[in-house]
């Protein structure tokens, strides 16, 4: 059990969502910054999101797609080419698509599989690292950072902004991507699953991989915390048409961030 939120680090926290088969694998709810925090002890797998390499030219391709989705968005509000860092880069398909409109571009992945798979095909610098444990060893800082679907699965989120923030030219841009708790999809899930009707479809020794799971609320606690702004707040899901009602009605499954490193005082 967990006594201590992972990131208020408060102890008013709720029994909130059983997982797994045996519905044994347990969320808590902090009921003061509202973060679903997973217990880890519980066992985390991160080795089922491992993806095979897919080509950006494959346009097709639904990681591909979603991709394109996020940078449209961030060329809006990042117009002129700079320096970007996509953490978890994947198949760097964001990186591909930044370097197309003069972006110079660097990404990071977990495997050196992955970075050489990108290399081989792009051409692009990848570094293979643990983003918890990467201190920046190049002092190199960037425009914009971007993280999708990352963040959920680290185990703690403050270092991961911190870190972010050690990348990032001050007033530099983050757009992070992550599900939302405050989700219609997320209410129904939540029911279900603690009545044991979506569990049967896992294996007895399925683990999760997301740690911490976030709304608007518990992500801008995140930001206050280490020195960041939000610029904006989007919810959307894979359906672009959509994502026009998702804009004034925010309950899609996903969140899309856009956040502002705040300026260091002289």
């Amino acid at each position: 059990m967990i006594d201590q939120c992972r990131l208020c680090g408060g102890g008013n926290l709720r029994q909130w969502m059983l997982d797994g088969r045996n519905r044994d694998l347990v969320y808590y709810k902090c009921a003061d910054c509202s973060l679903w925090n997973y217990d880890l002890d519980c066992g985390v797998d991160q080795t089922q999101y491992t993806e095979t390499y897919v080509s950006p030219e494959d346009t097709g391709h639904k990681f591909n797609v979603g991709i394109r989705q996020s940078w449209e968005f961030l060329r809006k509000y990042a117009p002129v080419p700079g320096s970007i860092m996509d953490i978890g880069c994947g198949s760097a398909c964001l990186l591909y698509l930044a370097r197309k409109e003069g972006w110079r571009v660097r990404g990071m992945e977990l495997t050196q599989q992955a970075a050489d798979d990108i290399r081989e095909d792009q051409g692009i610098d990848v570094i293979v690292a643990n983003f918890l444990e990467y201190d920046n060893p190049d002092a190199e800082l960037y425009d914009v950072v971007v993280l999708r679907h990352v963040l959920e699965h680290l185990p703690d989120s403050i270092l991961a902004m911190q870190n972010i923030g050690r990348l990032l030219k001050d007033d530099g841009l983050a757009l992070l991507e992550f599900p939302n708790t405050r989700s219609y999809s997320y209410a129904v899930k939540r029911i279900l699953k603690n009545r044991g009707l979506r569990n049967k479809k896992f294996s007895a020794d399925w683990r999760p991989g997301h740690c911490n799971e976030f709304c608007r609320e518990s992500f801008e606690y995140l930001l206050a915390r280490t020195g960041f702004e939000l610029v904006i707040w989007r919810t959307y899901s894979s359906k672009p048409f959509a994502n026009v009602f998702y804009r004034y009605v925010p309950i899609a499954s996903k969140a899309r961030a856009l956040v502002r490193k705040k300026a260091t005082a002289a």
